[in-house]
């Protein structure tokens, strides 16, 4: 006797059938979990979400469709000050001028609060905000989203002046070297340098 699909399994096939565009959705909405994330060459998904630095929580929250016509590295991390995320941030911090430069927006994304993410930006004097996503609906959206973990997974997307996915690492490893420098190459080539 052949079982039938669980409804956990039906649910991911349609999510998979449905296309990305379909699947992106208001901030007030529910979140849609994409399983493996918008592909190099779709549209990035929109969203809106509080962010901070040092100095405090942004006046504005960031929409990432207000940044077309700019690069954009979109960074999801799982906690603020464990050791592999104060790794890749750091990393991030110590070349942002030759891995970014002032024309690329940088977006570390997590699950933490508005006060962690300026005591931590404040502690490590980072030279840009972190987004909060404490429901992970920017995560689910990016499918950085962890089963059964109330984090996020270690991915990176690039995003290109078109608000197209222009290269994407679903399992970034920040202690990687090369991972530093896929990623350089990728925010190069988004540039048009």
């Amino acid at each position: 006797m052949r079982s039938l699909p669980s409804l956990h399994t039906l649910a991911a096939m349609a999510l998979l059938a449905a296309p990305v565009a379909a699947r992106a959705q208001s901030a007030d909405a529910a979140p849609t979990i994409i399983v493996n994330g918008p592909d190099v060459g779709q549209v990035a998904p929109d969203f809106t979400a509080t962010w901070a630095d040092a100095s405090g929580a942004r006046a504005t929250p960031v929409k990432l469709s207000g940044l077309k016509g700019k690069v954009v590295v979109l960074a999801f991390y799982p906690k603020d000050r464990s050791s592999g995320c104060t790794a890749e941030l750091t990393k991030f911090r110590d070349q942002y001028s030759t891995l970014f430069g002032q024309d690329v927006v940088v977006l570390p994304v997590s699950v933490d609060d508005i006060p962690s993410h300026v005591s931590w930006a404040a502690d490590m004097k980072f030279p840009f905000a972190l987004v909060s996503d404490p429901q992970l609906n920017t995560a689910s959206l990016y499918g950085s989203r962890s089963a059964g973990r109330p984090t996020a997974n270690r991915t990176v997307y690039v995003i290109g002046k078109d608000g197209k996915v222009a290269w994407r690492e679903m399992k970034f490893n920040a202690l990687n070297e090369d991972a530093y420098t896929a990623l350089a190459a990728a925010i190069a080539k988004a540039r048009g340098a």
